[in-house]
């Protein structure tokens, strides 16, 4: 996504506050558990999953962002190929609801044709089973909160998938302040057009490229924050109903833009670890909390990042998931590497 694009579109965002409308939206009392190590390898990624005590079974999905052509960011092969094997995954991922400067088409994922060819480049194909989610369609499912998005519009393959491991990088984002968990199962597993309705608060059903980034559908952040709420909860529900879902993010390569970002920032911060947890809303709370708590030193700076996630009043999200019923902020940090 190219960056002047961002700042320009970015720059209209209106703080707006909605109470959610829900149905069945319970508060969690208790913590959740999440799983923490310092360690970031493929064998750390398997132990953390084997940690949580959810068998990943049927048809399972690994969601991931196969990343920006030009992006260095992304989740690499090498780091994620143990977990994929170990579960028999299939690498997902559905189509961008933007498109680049031609001097950068080449690193687009705007289409099908040119997201396969990130796939290979990154180093995806032929290593793991892939499927991009919106190539044959795109299917609605319910939401709980509809104070802005009436369902969730997702890639019509997700129907080919009983449990989901949502795979997610932690790092910064442009419009929405951070990238985690929520954004991966809401902005992640959407169809292009879903996309637009998720960025655009509901206002755009069908992907319109020159309306779609204008103040007249990009104008409402909280609404933005809230409709990603509201989308992975529909995605959460989804998979909760049949095998399940759970989720873990790798902190690593955090920049402060995110892995759709075709020439994004330079990373500040310096490797941290994976956690994990069967609550997306802890989850990114857990993700969050590590970076507030992170010492400006010559090597590891949090500052811009913090910034951005302000600026972009990014938290929000988290707060919204919660109230909406998704899962709890509060959490117990559980580090499964040996004393």
């Amino acid at each position: 996504m190219k960056k002047t694009l961002l700042t320009i579109f970015a720059a209209t965002l209106i703080f707006v506050g909605c109470k959610p409308k829900t149905e069945n939206a319970t508060a969690q009392t208790e913590p959740a558990t999440v799983y923490i190590t310092r360690d970031i390898s493929p064998e750390a990624l398997v132990n953390i999953y084997k940690a949580l005590g959810v068998e990943a079974n049927g048809r399972v999905a690994v969601k991931i962002s196969t990343g920006e052509g030009s992006n260095p960011n992304y989740l690499k092969p090498e780091l994620i190929k143990d977990l994929v094997f170990l579960v028999d995954g299939t690498i997902v991922e559905c189509n961008t609801a933007y498109g680049n400067a031609p001097e950068d088409a080449k690193d687009e994922r705007n289409t099908s044709e040119n997201h396969w060819k990130i796939i290979e480049q990154h180093g995806f194909k032929p290593l793991f089973k892939v499927d991009i989610m919106d190539e044959e369609g795109e299917m609605h499912i319910p939401v709980m909160d509809s104070s802005h998005i009436k369902y969730d519009i997702v890639g019509s393959h997700m129907a080919n998938y009983d449990f989901m491991i949502a795979l997610n990088h932690f790092k910064g984002h442009p419009m929405g302040g951070y990238g985690g968990a929520l954004k991966n199962l809401s902005i992640g597993c959407a169809s292009s057009n879903g996309k637009a309705y998720i960025h655009s608060s509901g206002k755009m059903e069908v992907l319109d490229m020159e309306k779609l980034w204008t103040p007249e559908y990009i104008g409402d952040q909280n609404g933005f924050l809230e409709s990603m709420a509201a989308a992975a909860q529909a995605v959460t529900n989804y998979f909760q109903k049949k095998k399940g879902i759970i989720y873990i993010s790798v902190m690593n390569n955090m920049s402060i833009d995110c892995d759709c970002v075709d020439h994004p920032e330079p990373v500040k911060l310096e490797d941290y670890g994976i956690l994990a947890s069967t609550d997306p809303v802890a989850l990114d709370q857990a993700c969050i909390d590590i970076i507030n708590n992170q010492k400006v030193t010559a090597t590891n700076d949090p500052t811009d990042l913090l910034s951005r996630i302000d600026k972009q009043h990014g938290t929000h999200t988290i707060e919204h998931a919660e109230a909406i019923g998704l899962g709890t902020r509060k959490y117990n940090l559980v580090s499964i590497d040996k004393k």
